[in-house]
């Protein structure tokens, strides 16, 4: 150390300019590319580092490893449409209008007047992209090139809104009502329809033709930042998979297409790596909603969480979520805090220099905890909403509060198999609040050993009740906004 001081004063001496040979500032960084990798109905015990298996997701497990998989993230609302206007909009879905699952035939879909992740991000340059399922919307102008992306392939909603049943044959007692609402799916390029998807057949071609416009997309824009909003047609039923992966995982059909799936996944990633782009690019993978339980041996798993998609308990709303983005996020770690779908697009914001949208959003950054940060904890509660505007629970901490309201239920019924749907009955729910850090199942109420806890969360729910309303108790709400309106 003293002979190279003395070498940079000699240097300095003889007139030899120092900056040159000391190390060098390292390069601003580009702006980083963001993938969302969003699936349907995965349920939060799906992929095998979440537990799930006989199968194996070796490329999600991967993801785990070199980024941070979430233990407590929830999708928006549990259900399709409401799900994916949450993610893209920052928003809790009742917010801006939109709930349940659309329909093709749906009076309402998002709001032009909406600012989408797309279109925060293509102000910053960013060149936005779309594949897969978009549900929000099934015609111009609701569809997601009036939304910020610039170019679109994909079904405008979900694979199973078709005349056809799940053993290829037409619905029985409803088929000429089904035909004349619901026609064969149209996959749509842009604005218009490419091709028509008429059997399970063509459905088991849609995982790969995502995956390929995906890889194509990143491929054609390594030059520019970029938004990819990759979101799938599955494991929503009826489930498919393509001849490749067919009795690939020795586990059944709902196995191959894990198998697929988790393979789609480890294409998007080798293709950031063999474009140079893995270390620029923030990917996201995620669910809108947990498994459709009564579909058996074609749906997938809670991991133990109480219910599944269509119910506010945990196994409907608690869903997988793992993030990777090398040298920012920290490798192998795990994140037990509270986070939300709603919070992607003010972090992805934060990320990336964009502005957030001039209306309120609910959605927090949860940067500081992509970082690594031990004490960050930005999200102190989250709201579950269900059905147009049910305010059904609120968790704090490690507590949730239910609230009395009519659910569905999956428990004690005996599921369908092999396409056909069990028995799913909506049920009263009492009240209740539930320890989740010792009972993740929802199975003990502890209201009466923690009042103090039950009133916290009652003023919380208050304060929701007043601005976004709660149909249960006939309250409408002063912060709503309404959905787009479609001419029918």
């Amino acid at each position: 150390m003293i002979k190279k001081i003395a070498c940079i004063l000699l240097l300095a001496v003889a007139g030899i300019g120092v900056a040159s040979f000391l190390p060098a500032e390292p390069p601003p960084l580009a702006k980083p590319n963001v993938i969302i990798i969003f699936m349907d109905d995965m349920g939060y015990g799906d992929p095998s580092c979440y537990g799930g298996g006989p199968y194996a997701t070796p490329h999600l497990d991967r993801m785990a490893a070199r980024g941070m998989r979430f233990t407590h993230f929830y999708a928006a609302q549990a259900v399709c449409s409401a799900s994916r206007a949450g993610l893209l909009t920052g928003c809790y879905p009742n917010r801006i209008g939109i709930h349940n699952a659309l329909n093709p035939n749906a009076k309402i879909a998002l709001n032009g007047e909406e600012e989408t992740i797309a279109e925060i991000l293509k102000d910053q340059g960013y060149k936005t992209g779309m594949v897969g399922k978009w549900h929000l919307g099934a015609k111009v102008p609701f569809l997601p090139l009036q939304h910020g992306f610039d170019e679109y392939l994909g079904l405008p909603y979900s694979n199973d809104m078709w005349p056809v049943h799940y053993d290829g044959k037409p619905y029985p007692d409803t088929s000429k009502v089904w035909r004349a609402q619901y026609p064969p799916l149209p996959l749509i390029e842009g604005n218009e329809t490419r091709r028509i998807i008429r059997n399970l057949d063509d459905q088991a071609e849609l995982t790969g033709i995502y995956t390929n416009r995906a890889c194509e997309f990143i491929r054609k824009n390594k030059k520019s930042p970029f938004f990819l909003y990759m979101a799938h047609s599955m494991p929503h039923v009826p489930i498919a998979v393509s001849k490749a992966y067919r009795g690939k995982s020795g586990a059944g059909l709902f196995g191959d297409l894990m198998t697929e799936l988790d393979a789609s996944v480890g294409k998007v990633l080798e293709t950031l790596k063999e474009n140079g782009l893995d270390k620029n690019t923030l990917v996201i993978f995620t669910s809108d909603n947990g498994p459709w339980l009564n579909y058996g041996n074609h749906a997938g798993n809670t991991a133990g969480l109480r219910e599944g998609k269509g119910s506010t308990w945990e196994g409907g709303q608690r869903v997988p979520c793992i993030m990777q983005w090398p040298g920012q996020i920290p490798a192998g770690i795990v994140c037990n805090k509270v986070a939300a779908a709603i919070d992607v697009l003010p972090t992805v914001a934060a990320i990336c220099g964009a502005k957030l949208p001039t209306k309120k959003i609910d959605g927090l950054s949860i940067l500081p905890l992509l970082k690594g940060d031990p004490a960050a904890n930005p999200r102190d509660h989250f709201v579950y909403y269900y059905n147009v505007n049910n305010l059904e629970a609120v968790r704090k901490g490690h507590y949730k509060l239910v609230f009395p309201h009519k659910g569905r239920t999956y428990r004690l019924h005996i599921p369908g198999y092999d396409g056909f749907p069990g028995s799913a009955p909506d049920v009263e729910v009492p009240a209740a609040l539930y320890d989740l850090s010792i009972d993740p199942g929802e199975t003990t109420d502890v209201s009466k050993v923690f009042p103090e806890v039950v009133r916290d969360i009652e003023a919380i729910a208050d304060n929701y009740r007043q601005t976004l309303g709660d149909e249960l108790r006939k309250i409408p709400g002063t912060e709503r906004r309404p959905a787009g309106k479609v001419q029918q």
